[in-house]
Formats: structure tokens, sequence, C-alpha cells
């Protein structure tokens, strides 16, 4: 599916970034992979882990995966929105408009 780049699912925020992701648990791998468009026209960052979905052992591998992808600590990306769907909301705390740049590249690279 062709990404909607113009519609990026991450946004510049006061103190940080806020990105959606649609999250697959017990993917093989941690992975950040691509943006794809939803069926109701939301952008959202792909991700993979390795872990399953219990007791928020998915989420903790997602926030890891994220604060190494942004080198930062992981006490400073937040799950701010679907703790238990596949579909979040985190914030990563720090410069927002690097931690863009740091996505744009990511994605890019799965071209």
């Amino acid at each position: 599916m062709a990404r909607a780049l113009s519609a990026k699912p991450w946004i510049v925020a006061p103190g940080g970034l806020a990105v959606t992701i649609r999250l697959t648990p017990k993917g093989g791998r941690d992975a950040v992979e691509d943006v794809e468009t939803l069926a109701d026209g939301r952008s959202v960052l792909k991700a993979r882990v390795r872990a399953a979905p219990n007791e928020g052992e998915a989420n903790a591998a997602l926030i890891r995966l994220l604060a190494k992808a942004f080198d930062v600590a992981p006490r400073r990306v937040t799950l701010t929105a679907g703790a238990t769907g596949r579909i979040k909301r985190l914030t990563i705390e720090g410069d927002g408009a690097a931690f863009a740049a740091v996505l744009e590249t990511l994605v890019s690279r799965k071209d």
C-alpha cells in the first residue's frame, strides 16, 4: 500500500513528538516499519514487537523499541492512548523536530 506522506502519523508537540502507531505483537522481530493509511483515512506508523500482548509486555517492548530508535531513555516515551488496542498514541519527550527527522529517515529507508 502506498504511503500517504502528506498525512504523517506524527506531529511535533510541545515538549516532544506525538506519534500514532499500529502495533503488531508477536511479530517475530522488533521493528519500526512503514506508514500505512487505515480504512478510515488515518495514517499510522506500523511497528512490530516479539512480545506477546500479555500484561502490558507488548506495550513495554514498543516503548523500549522507540526509546532505542530515538536514543532516549524509556522513561521519556509515554503511552498516552490505546493501551489495550492495536492503535496506540505515544509521546516522546525531547526535541520533537529532531525526532520527526529520525522518523522520516526510518520510513524513507523502507522504499
